[in-house]
């Protein structure tokens, strides 16, 4: 099995970045997989973020963050990020990465295998 872990969240002010990590352990993924994060406010179901193909090649963002996020894998195959930059309050939520293969929708939550135990990011205005 695949355990999941994230980090790097706080609580930072309007236009600030951070930069959230997502450390895999328990097996290698085939470049075919996706990895994928997504996000869930307070009283709101959890939404799509950002994805990208194992090998590191072929991403997708939601129109809420395209522009501003960006998502990559490390230099080792166990680990995957997320640099948010101009950050609004709007982002306020528990971040969460997932893997998955296959995936047929990316921005599909239940397309994903594997979850972290998510990171709060807080964007105060």
């Amino acid at each position: 099995q695949v355990q999941l872990v994230e980090s790097g969240g706080g609580l930072v002010q309007a236009g600030a970045s951070l930069r959230l990590s997502c450390a895999a352990s328990g097996r290698t993924f085939t470049n075919y997989a996706m990895g994928g994060w997504f996000r869930q406010a307070p009283g709101k179901d959890r939404e799509f973020v950002a994805a990208i193909r194992w090998s590191g090649v072929g991403t997708t963002y939601a129109d809420s963050v395209k522009g501003r996020f960006t998502i990559s894998r490390g230099t080792t195959k166990d680990t995957m990020y997320l640099q948010m930059n101009s950050l609004k309050p709007e982002d306020t939520a528990v971040y969460y990465c997932a893997t998955g293969f296959p995936v047929r929708r990316v921005d599909q939550a239940a397309e994903y295998d594997y979850w972290g135990q998510g990171t709060q990011v807080t964007v105060s205005s």
